[in-house]
């Protein structure tokens, strides 16, 4: 599963990488070494302009809720929708089946980009006690680690025209593949730029094999490395969340 991760990049700067439109308007974004469920994240989709759809489709930025919300979900109150089960996560091989998700692999599917993710391996301690240890998962070279996610468009259909949007998304996880096996038996779905275009293709559904468990190699170039149990709290929130502890400089040696 991934229901912890950091990403420090900015709208502007991920837009100018990838020659995409920043959609994210006046919310500000400061790096977050402890993004949580509920959260605002950067996303990439891509979408044709609403006033040009004959134009083609363009990769966008946009801020959305990590926790997606069915488009089908009642409403609480005006503009808020009921509060359910946090859907943070969604299995790669049922989204496409799952009620909650088979529209948005259908139509809505997107890029999480991220620094890495944490993961944590529970050990006994020396009181006898289970002691749970914090992992960082990261490119090896420092590069920005790119998720293949699903998104969904949540309105309050009873202020008809006066609904404002809520955007939110989910990571598909598949089974874990490599040295992550050492750490969970889930991971993130990783999306190599080279099957950017296919699925994030607001036109045609993705082919089914990017929903498959990839090889190993595709995680090869991840490093695992303890770091320290303040990110246990999602209270703490900086750069210190990722110093590496442990011998070795924390790189992972579990058994």
């Amino acid at each position: 599963m991934c229901g912890r991760y950091a990403t420090t990049t900015n709208p502007a700067t991920l837009a100018a990488e990838l020659d995409a439109i920043d959609e994210t308007g006046d919310k500000g974004f400061n790096p977050n070494y402890n993004v949580a469920p509920t959260n605002q994240v950067l996303t990439v989709v891509e979408r044709h302009d609403r006033d040009h759809p004959e134009d083609p489709a363009a990769l966008r930025i946009r801020a959305m809720r990590w926790g997606l919300i069915p488009t089908w979900t009642k409403t609480a109150e005006p503009g808020v929708p009921v509060k359910g089960k946090p859907l943070f996560n969604a299995r790669a091989d049922k989204a496409a089946t799952t009620a909650s998700f088979r529209d948005a692999v259908k139509k809505r599917r997107c890029l999480v980009p991220m620094d890495g993710w944490y993961e944590w391996v529970t050990e006994e301690g020396g009181s006898g006690k289970a002691v749970k240890r914090p992992y960082f998962m990261s490119r090896a070279d420092g590069g920005r680690l790119y998720m293949a996610g699903l998104w969904s468009v949540w309105r309050d259909r009873e202020l008809g025209d006066a609904a404002q949007p809520l955007l939110s998304c989910t990571i598909l996880t598949t089974d874990a593949v490599g040295d992550l096996t050492k750490v969970h038996d889930r991971m993130p779905l990783p999306m190599p730029r080279e099957h950017w275009a296919a699925w994030l293709d607001p036109d045609h559904p993705a082919p089914e094999a990017l929903l498959e468990t990839p090889a190993a190699e595709a995680v090869s170039d991840i490093l695992i490395r303890e770091v320290p149990s303040l990110v246990n709290s999602v209270k703490n929130n900086g750069p210190e969340l990722l110093s590496s502890v442990g011998d070795q400089g924390g790189q992972i040696a579990l058994i």
